[in-house]
């Protein structure tokens, strides 16, 4: 990304890299998946989180919103607004976050999972529980239970998938390939 007099422009190697994150969220999401009805694991919210520290809390919340549209059509599904909501939180908390991830790798791996707990709360237990309650018509007391396991099970996942990512050699081609190279986490850590 590139800010050109305070008006921000995506050239074309960040769009092909959030086309291919999408590309992926969508196949994990909607291909690879373990879905129970109210229940869906699956890891498809990590294309996600890493397109918004890759490239911003807008790349990220866009990724999110094209990424639950795609997948809605993809599946025949009505696009649920929570829902989809909770798909673009995942792009945009862990960005917004990001200028807190200083520090030694310890500290920035510490404020990684900080970002994806309080977005995982967000997105799995409030957004898409509220979707599945007000608009799809299920019970809250009958599916909350399971949501907290499925929460409790899957956050650590994200937080370990979003570290092993960020912290991979890819985060520094990505960036120094879209011009952020300076702000590497591999230079800096």
């Amino acid at each position: 990304m590139q800010k050109n007099n305070a008006k921000m422009t995506w050239d074309t190697r960040t769009l092909v890299f959030l086309a291919l994150l999408i590309a992926m969220h969508i196949v994990l999401v909607r291909l690879v998946v373990i879905d129970l009805g109210s229940y869906r694991i699956t890891i498809g919210s990590v294309c996600t989180i890493i397109a918004g520290l890759w490239f911003g809390p807008v790349a990220g919340g866009v990724s999110g919103l094209i990424s639950d549209i795609l997948g809605c059509i993809l599946k025949g599904y009505a696009v649920n607004p929570f829902i989809t909501v909770a798909a673009i939180l995942w792009g945009v908390v862990p960005a917004l976050m990001h200028p807190l991830v200083k520090g030694g790798k310890g500290r920035k791996t510490a404020m990684l999972c900080v970002s994806v707990v309080v977005t995982s709360v967000l997105s799995t237990l409030i957004f898409t529980t509220a979707g599945l309650v007000i608009l799809m018509g299920y019970h809250l007391f009958a599916i909350l239970p399971g949501r907290v396991v499925q929460w409790a099970i899957m956050t650590p996942i994200y937080c370990a998938l979003t570290c092993m990512l960020y912290f991979s050699p890819l985060t520094s081609m990505v960036w120094s390939a879209t011009g952020r190279g300076k702000n590497s986490p591999a230079r800096s850590a």
